[in-house]
């Protein structure tokens, strides 16, 4: 007997050192339970085995068995059965303890009546936990009149707890796996709003990383108008066919669902069950087969904006998760929102600066031609007019007046230098190409002009121009020790493209002095961008773009 005894614990302990080893190389779950469901069987001399995990929908789903030769039909794996009634299954699920019942006969429930066709008289069941959570259960069961032997429960516990240290090692390295997506899915993102990509762009990314992420059928963002409507802004589909909500769709808010939900407490909802929501929202979800959805807010400077929704066919209800994942895509949305707000008011900003600046130009022009200018000529006549009205001897007189025209003359000259550099009028007069020429011939370094531009171009493109040339050359004749100048023009399709290169000694910061931070200011209010290039001996090379397209600065 103690011989008996002693191999049956040797046989039990060979046992858990297998189905141990098994675990400890990370085997996938259904390979443990088979193993465990034949190791359970054979240790403890039963007729069958079975184990089944509790699901969130109130049923269980067998996962594992194992039954001995000719004894009794075995369960098919995935049978699923209602939790509820008097039967092990249920009991275990309802206390979390170890159940057992001796007598089939008066059990009750699906599980009891599956048990009676197989024949079984008793059956042990203990719980299988993972993480404090009840998971399963893990049952022998035999079909002979005898009894289950008293420490049965205890046996099985040592199983138990190898199943469930498998199941948690397999759900760490799921969510492992999730979360590295998931991580790999918001770099992408932020890398998209770090970029500066536009909004289109971005949501289109966001909404597709969201729903492959989530597993869901349908992602829809959605912007918040004005009035109490919402606009589809991007739409994303599981199967790649055309979502039922193409971009542009508008919805008014209203009803029960996501949508007013969300607009209404400006916080996550969900919904478990298509089937109590209303408005037309709801209606068109409905009939696309959608039963359940979660959707969170979009939020940009304590601002509602819009909304990020997920839809599922599937009958189980959105992980409880949701909510939270979405929030890390949703906060990216935001700060790409909020980037291009912040951006659209410095452009703007820029454009009034810039704007203003052109007008104070126009204006103290128009008072140097009308005012100072005038007065100067009408002075420069009344003293002619004195000249030649003094008597013969007093040819002194005369003279001494001469040196005063001449001096009226070079001040009027001046002013007109001063004019023209404020709104050069061959600019006005002629365009880009006549400017540039004038500056051309005024520069104290030689200057090779290559200016490929047919015709006129918008004002405001015209001026950004003539400034970054004008500013080049004035820095490469102060600092550069240029021995010549290039400088090339060429309007592309859509876009005026300006190089101005010297072979002076290089070494310029474009962040010292305010010339070219103006011009900075002027180009990207424009749309542009202005790059420079000066590596230390090698000159300096100040490359523009600007599309032709352009709106002209507000003001104008």
């Amino acid at each position: 007997m103690a011989v008996a005894q002693s191999d049956g614990i040797a046989e039990e302990q060979a046992a858990l050192r297998r189905v141990a080893t098994l675990v400890a190389r990370a085997a996938a779950p259904e390979d443990v339970f088979a193993v465990v469901a034949e190791e359970v069987g054979r240790v403890l001399s039963a007729d069958t085995t079975a184990m089944s995990r509790y699901d969130p929908d109130g049923k269980a789903t067998v996962v594992g068995g194992w039954v001995r030769s000719g004894e009794v039909a075995r369960v098919p794996l995935g049978t699923r059965m209602e939790v509820g009634g008097r039967n092990v299954t249920t009991l275990v699920f309802r206390t979390g303890r170890a159940a057992r019942i001796e007598e089939y006969a008066g059990a009750s429930g699906e599980a009891a009546a599956l048990a009676r066709e197989r024949g079984i008289r008793s059956i042990v069941g203990v719980p299988i936990s993972v993480e404090g959570r009840r998971w399963g259960v893990m049952m022998v069961a035999s079909v002979s009149e005898q009894p289950q032997p008293a420490d049965t429960e205890e046996r099985l516990t040592g199983f138990t707890e190898l199943v469930a240290a498998a199941i948690a090692n397999a759900q760490a390295r799921v969510e492992l796996r999730i979360h590295a997506a998931e991580q790999a899915a918001l770099r992408r993102v932020a890398t998209l709003v770090a970029s500066g990509a536009p909004p289109e762009a971005l949501f289109a990314a966001v909404t597709a990383e969201v729903g492959q992420l989530l597993s869901v059928d349908l992602a829809v963002l959605d912007r918040y108008d004005p009035h109490g409507a919402a606009t589809a802004l991007a739409p994303w589909s599981s199967t790649g066919a055309p979502a039922p909500f193409p971009v542009g769709t508008q919805w008014s808010v209203g009803g029960q669902n996501l949508l007013t939900l969300v607009f209404q407490t400006g916080s996550p909802a969900r919904v478990d069950d298509y089937a109590g929501t209303t408005g037309p929202v709801a209606d068109l979800s409905r009939d696309w087969g959608f039963r359940s959805g979660v959707g969170a807010p979009i939020s940009v400077e304590g601002r509602l904006w819009g909304v990020m929704i997920v839809l599922s066919r599937r009958e189980e209800p959105l992980p409880a998760d949701t909510e939270a994942r979405l929030a890390g895509f949703t906060e990216l949305v935001a700060t790409a929102l909020a980037n291009a707000e912040a951006q659209a008011a410095l452009t703007a900003s820029r454009a009034r600066v810039v704007a203003a600046a052109d007008t104070t130009r126009r204006r103290i022009e128009r008072d140097l031609h009308d005012g100072a200018q005038q007065t100067l000529v009408s002075l420069a006549l009344q003293v002619r007019a004195a000249q030649a009205a003094a008597p013969p001897e007093a040819s002194q007189l005369a003279t001494s007046l001469d040196g005063v025209v001449d001096g009226l003359t070079r001040v009027l000259e001046e002013l007109r230098e001063i004019a023209h550099g404020l709104h050069p009028a061959a600019l006005a007069e002629g365009g880009l190409h006549p400017a540039l020429k004038a500056l051309a011939r005024r520069s104290a370094v030689p200057v090779r002009l290559d200016v490929a531009v047919d015709g006129r171009l918008p004002e405001p493109i015209e001026l950004a121009a003539y400034y970054v040339v004008s500013e080049a050359l004035t820095n490469t004749i102060k600092h550069a020790h240029a021995t010549v100048i290039d400088v090339q023009v060429a309007a592309d399709p859509g876009v005026l493209r300006v190089r101005v290169h010297d072979d002076g000694r290089g070494g310029a910061d474009p962040t010292r002095g305010s010339g070219l931070v103006g011009l900075i200011d002027r180009v990207e209010a424009l749309g542009g961008h202005i790059r420079v290039n000066s590596p230390p001996a090698e000159g300096t090379a100040i490359q523009m773009e600007l599309p032709l397209t352009a709106s002209p600065p507000s003001g104008t």
